[in-house]
């Protein structure tokens, strides 16, 4: 098996970023999917949530076009704030340190970024990144084999998209959310099987793209939108 490219490897911050200014929309204004507005699995409180890169809606758009007849997706989060993101970093990295003393500083700061993405690197902040589930016609949440944002310890490492340790009816449900994100040029963070994204520097690393297409945005500049 090849070994995960994380979000703590180095090489990610040797992509260059082309800054493309690529105007946000807000994926809440979209009749394609459904969104989850209660903020209650998610800890930004960041008004603009819900905004992300406009190929980004329209790539998901294109998805949810992919998805069989019944089925949504529902949207958890996109944009997060750059404090927002170092204060997650650094507070899962402080856990970490408690759980895990046996771990040099490098096997620490691996370990942090399968859950928690290093700000320098960190999609949700370009607008580049998605939090999906999907939901059945009712609007019910299909089981998917742990709870969104559950990571490797509190989900016996079900949080990993290619996880064995599934039902096979969970197995098909990521399947089917696999498929139509691929298929739509989203790339996943294998550590979470949720978390899927276009145009940061994880998608150039995983794509072969020559750069990353968007920068992090300061939230103030979201406020008009």
């Amino acid at each position: 098996m090849n070994k995960m490219l994380t979000l703590a490897d180095p090489s990610l911050l040797d992509i260059p970023v082309a800054g493309h200014a690529e105007p946000f929309v807000d994926l809440a204004a979209y009749p394609d999917w459904a969104v989850d507005l209660s903020r209650c699995q998610i800890s930004s409180r960041s008004p603009h949530f819900l905004k992300a890169r406009r190929a980004v809606a329209e790539r998901l758009r294109d998805a949810a076009r992919r998805l069989p007849d019944g089925l949504r997706f529902y949207v958890k989060e996109a944009y997060r704030p750059l404090a927002r993101q170092q204060r997650s970093y650094d507070e899962h990295l402080a856990r970490l340190r408690s759980l895990r003393p046996e771990l040099d500083e490098a096997a620490l700061l691996r370990e942090a970024s399968l859950y928690v993405a290093p700000p320098a690197v960190a999609p949700h902040p370009t607008g580049a990144a998605l939090d999906v589930t999907l939901t059945d016609a009712s609007g019910a949440e299909l089981d998917m084999g742990c709870p969104f944002n559950a990571d490797s310890e509190a989900s016996g490492g079900a949080c990993y998209t290619d996880s064995p340790a599934i039902s096979e009816s969970a197995r098909a449900n990521r399947r089917i959310l696999i498929r139509a994100m691929r298929d739509a040029g989203f790339v996943n963070y294998p550590s979470e099987w949720w978390h899927w994204s276009y145009g940061d520097r994880y998608w150039a690393a995983v794509s072969g793209a020559p750069a990353a297409l968007y920068a992090a945005v300061d939230e103030k500049q979201l406020e008009t939108i």
